[in-house]
């Protein structure tokens, strides 16, 4: 039985950076439109390509850019967190719904189970949001 040289190591690496990164960017861009953190899972698949092809680089500071700043905009005020907070319970209540009632559209655990883990994300994102802007002295949640 042969091993593997280097080069086929380094194919396989890249084929499956391309594939978990292509398979994050594709659910990025359709949670852009859907309840999820979208523009996180691009960011997240930009890096992973990027690990593999340096010329997946050049997309990543523009989306990290983007991603903060909405991150930030989400805890500006008392409003926005109130509104993105009661936001998240409200995704996983209803993904409780959805999983325990499996007689609605697309019901079942499934689709309940990615809206509670939706619910669940935003809401740490949101600390991590507030945390971050609190710590550079930003006390602009007003």
């Amino acid at each position: 039985m042969s091993t593997p040289g280097p080069a086929t190591a380094g194919l396989t690496k890249k084929v499956g950076a391309g594939v978990l990164g292509g398979l994050l960017l594709i659910a990025g861009v359709a949670l852009l439109v859907l309840p999820g953190p979208g523009l996180l899972l691009v960011l997240a698949g930009l890096l992973v390509l990027a690990n593999a092809f340096p010329a997946a680089q050049r997309f990543v500071e523009p989306v990290e850019e983007r991603a903060m700043k909405a991150a930030e905009q989400s805890v500006s005020t008392r409003l926005r967190l109130t509104f993105s907070v009661l936001t998240g319970v409200g995704l996983i209540a209803v993904g409780v719904v959805w999983w325990l009632v499996p007689t609605l559209p697309l019901g079942g655990w499934p689709t309940g189970s990615g809206l509670i883990l939706s619910g669940i994300i935003l809401l740490a994102l949101l600390v991590v949001s507030y945390r971050r802007v609190q710590g550079r002295g930003g006390s602009s949640v007003s």
